[in-house]
């Protein structure tokens, strides 16, 4: 499907996850982007605006009766997990500092 969908800001995205709802109706496509210079608006605007051709391309793929509505939402976890590991290096640092001090004042 990526090679398919033709709108240029799509070309940076990335399908995270998929949800279903029990009865098959709706499915919650996470979508993000390796660049950082895409807007997250702007991307779910372009899904929005490709929903009939991805809804075709998954008809093709399921043997169900009714395909499920695609609801876009733009999935956070790759940000939230790089700051995640900003924190994380900060507090490896500031330990490492604190202890060379320490081992300083102690000499």
């Amino acid at each position: 499907m990526r090679t398919d969908v033709r709108d240029p800001r799509l070309r940076g995205a990335i399908i995270t996850a998929v949800d279903v709802s029990r009865d098959l109706s709706v499915a919650w496509v996470y979508f993000t982007s390796l660049d950082g210079e895409l807007n997250p608006e702007e991307l779910g605007k372009a899904f929005d605006s490709a929903m009939g051709f991805l809804r075709g391309q998954v008809a093709k793929e399921l043997t169900v009766r009714q395909v499920p509505e695609l609801r876009f939402r733009y999935d956070k976890s790759l940000q939230q997990g790089s700051a995640m590991d900003q924190l994380i290096d900060r507090a490896v640092e500031s330990d490492e500092r604190n202890r060379d001090n320490a081992k300083d004042d102690a000499d």
